[in-house]
């Protein structure tokens, strides 16, 4: 797996030194500045610190089977400022060859958010996930379009429809339950989809652009993965 952060501190040197000390408990694979500059913190052949408590696919240790990139951005707590071409293309470029070397599937390109959807909301929904499957990375899939006639209390409403969504998302590999109740972890889990696959508005409202989008998704993974 290719996990992808954000760095959440103001400077890039604050993030390097903090992911440098012991105390942290926490380290990843690479740093990308802004500028694009890339600083290796620990050998891919190594486990990095970066995802903690995560999930995928019924793997726990997401740790033990990933590459962690920090992509210096303050964050959402900082004004979360959009991320310069020359610092995506640098992404774009070392994430190439890292799922190209490790065989990386594009479905397995995932944001911390993804495998953390409890506790974490990076890289955020400014990320240009479009833009890096355009070169070759990751899964992406048109959004479906937000209509102002959707009523997302129908659909929140109805278990067989939240049922179906948590399935949906379980054989994506978020870490859920088909209970049919859009609770909490539910709609933490949501957020988590529409930040990655449809940014334009993150709510965590199962709407019918929601749902559509996730058919979309499934729809472009290989089914043996699914199974």
């Amino acid at each position: 797996m290719l996990i992808l952060h954000y760095t959440g501190m103001t400077s890039c040197a604050r993030a390097i030194d903090w992911l440098s000390r012991e105390e942290s408990r926490v380290s990843c694979h690479y740093v990308i500045d802004v500028d694009g500059r890339i600083t290796q913190m620990v050998s891919e052949l190594h486990r990095a610190w970066h995802a903690g408590h995560a999930a995928w696919k019924g793997e726990s240790d997401v740790n033990s089977m990933s590459i962690g990139f920090e992509i210096h951005n303050p964050g959402h707590d900082y004004g979360y400022p959009d991320f310069p071409d020359c610092q995506m293309r640098a992404v774009t470029d070392l994430a190439r060859d890292v799922v190209r070397r490790w065989a990386i599937p594009p479905e397995r390109v995932l944001a911390h958010s993804d495998v953390a959807p409890h506790r974490k909301n990076d890289p955020g929904e400014k990320f240009d996930w479009r833009r890096l499957a355009d070169e070759g990375v990751g899964l992406w899939v048109e959004p479906a379009p937000i209509e102002s006639t959707d009523d997302p209390a129908n659909s929140a409403a109805d278990p067989n429809v939240v049922a179906h969504a948590q399935r949906l998302m379980m054989a994506f590999g978020y870490e859920l339950e088909p209970t049919g109740w859009m609770d909490e972890r539910t709609q933490l889990v949501v957020i988590a989809f529409q930040r990655h696959f449809r940014p334009a508005r993150v709510d965590g409202i199962l709407d019918r652009s929601t749902m559509a989008t996730l058919e979309r998704v499934l729809a472009a993974v290989p089914t043996a993965l699914l199974a």
